[in-house]
């Protein structure tokens, strides 16, 4: 038993694991569903919530995903007919014998879906996708920004 409370939960169940505290929800006692209950499962929270980073060059949109441990047949990309950029993937949770004896589990697993609007000058039929070390660059190259030619008008008399 500690002698200092805890206002961020009940007592852990190690005390000298840091990672073993239980996790103070705020919402448990109002009439509606707890916080907790509506988040994914804490081993499946980083997987689905995969971070990608889109930046814009004169040439194309280049978005870059964070994907370790997929192949490329466990990831999808696709586009909708209106402009919508979709990568998607699936991560299997390990398979589990009855002799093992599971210490932490930290790797995650699970879903993700993340979608894009791309712009009006993204060139659609010419996307490529490409994996290297767990990392998905999706390339969208720009099409030419045509100037408008400026004509003068003669102004009469």
């Amino acid at each position: 038993m500690s002698l200092i409370p805890s206002f961020f939960g009940g007592p852990r169940s190690n005390v000298f694991d840091p990672f073993s505290v239980d996790i103070w929800d705020p919402f448990k006692d109002f009439p509606f569903p707890s916080s907790s209950a509506l988040s994914l499962p804490r081993e499946t929270s980083a997987f689905v919530n995969t971070r990608i980073d889109w930046k814009e060059t004169p040439e194309a949109h280049v978005l870059k995903a964070d994907i370790p441990g997929l192949n490329k047949e466990e990831v999808k990309v696709e586009v909708e007919d209106d402009r919508v950029l979709r990568i998607s993937g699936e991560r299997k949770i390990e398979k589990e014998d009855k002799n093992d004896m599971w210490h932490r589990v930290e790797r995650s697993s699970g879903k993700f879906l993340r979608s894009f609007r791309l712009p009006e000058n993204a060139k659609m039929d010419q996307i490529k996708a490409a994996m290297e070390n767990g990392v998905l660059t999706v390339t969208v190259p720009k099409a030419e920004v045509k100037k408008s030619d400026v004509k003068a008008i003669e102004i009469s008399g």
